[in-house]
């Protein structure tokens, strides 16, 4: 008989487009069947990259906004869920849109429609990942480090790093359960500065930020941020990191006005480096290698400079047989297949919950 199938759905901090991934899972790990992505339509990133800050009408707006990405996810779906695989599918994954993370205040806000989605695509959707681990006292992320633990623990150390808009760590040390964290931004800063200056999406292979050289007086500035000494369980997101914050530092470093635009990019990228090259140090020791996914894995310069910090071999999940740009995707449909099996997925060594928990809530077909 054969296994069950999952459809795990992503549109990540990045806000680019939408993965998705048939998969199944067994004793013999993940197997990715097949993989879709859909570019975000420009009038939706716009709104939902607005909809991260407090404006008028934004609880309808919200609602809309919702609804119009579930239409999209449910296009991703498509061409499974009216194939001859909808028979063997068992459940959808999908985190919806972050909008607002407040872990510290009890709540999370992901954009999302599941009901709609269910109803669009005949299937049992599991969606609010974050919400359950919440409620046990935990930050309700990083949800990831499970999922990396079942598709990438080796006998030996491993640090799983996750470059998306968002980075964040999974630690898979010898004799220790899996833990991680976030670290910081990845590329939300660096593509919202890009395409402020240039109108581009994201700096691609970085080579804009590649044409300067980082700005020491910023970096240190930027670095400053306290939510980077936190000790972990710790997690974070546009609420912190954007381009008011980043104002604010150029405000008290650069006045005048005096740095050029990439200049700032360089720097934003050497803030991503070395946030994470932070967070990995005390664990070095243990780790014999670095894998990277996300869509940054993509970024050669990103990596080059990376490497420079870290002495240790740094490898794309593809070497591994993982699409980087498949991994967050892959990721729900794990966590609606642990959401099936009662697999508790939030874990606390990794959010600081009170205790493990199964997360998400089932939508019915």
């Amino acid at each position: 008989m054969s296994a069950p199938l999952y459809i795990g759905l992503m549109s990540g901090t990045s806000m680019d487009g939408v993965d998705a991934v048939l998969a199944s899972f067994g004793t013999q790990g993940a197997q990715i069947h097949q993989t879709r992505s859909l570019p975000m339509p420009a009038a939706l990133r716009a709104e939902l990259l607005a909809l991260q800050h407090p404006g008028h009408n934004e609880l309808a707006r919200a609602s809309i906004a919702a609804v119009q990405l579930t239409e999209l996810y449910a296009q991703a779906c498509l061409p499974w869920t009216q194939g001859a695989e909808k028979k063997l599918i068992r459940a959808i994954g999908v985190h919806g849109q972050t909008i607002r993370h407040a872990a510290d205040q009890g709540y999370t806000l992901q954009l999302n429609a599941p009901a709609l989605l269910a109803e669009r695509c005949g299937i049992d959707v599991i969606a609010d990942f974050r919400s359950r681990d919440i409620a046990a006292g935990g930050q309700g992320a990083p949800l990831v480090p499970i999922v990396h633990e079942a598709l990438f623990r080796h006998e030996h150390g491993r640090v799983i790093l996750n470059l998306g808009g968002i980075a964040n760590i999974s630690l898979l040390l010898p004799g220790r359960e899996v833990f991680g964290f976030d670290t910081g931004p990845a590329n939300m800063l660096l593509d919202a500065w890009v395409n402020k200056h240039q109108g581009q999406p994201y700096d691609k292979d970085g080579q804009w930020a590649n044409s300067a050289t980082s700005d020491p007086a910023l970096l240190a500035s930027l670095l400053s941020e306290p939510w980077l000494a936190l000790p972990a369980p710790k997690s974070t997101g546009r609420d912190l990191f954007n381009l008011v914050w980043l104002q604010k530092h150029l405000d008290l470093v650069d006045p005048n006005s005096g740095l050029s635009a990439a200049i700032v990019q360089s720097t934003l990228m050497d803030l991503t480096v070395h946030t994470i090259a932070q967070a990995i140090q005390p664990y070095a020791a243990q780790v014999q290698e670095l894998i990277v996914c996300g869509g940054g894995a993509a970024n050669p310069v990103l990596l080059k400079r990376l490497g420079d910090q870290l002495i240790m071999p740094i490898r794309s999940s593809a070497e591994l047989g993982m699409d980087p740009q498949s991994i967050e995707a892959l990721a729900f449909a794990w966590l609606a297949y642990a959401h099936v099996e009662r697999i508790p997925a939030g874990l606390p060594a990794v959010t600081g919950a009170r205790r493990a928990t199964v997360l998400g809530a089932c939508y019915p077909a």
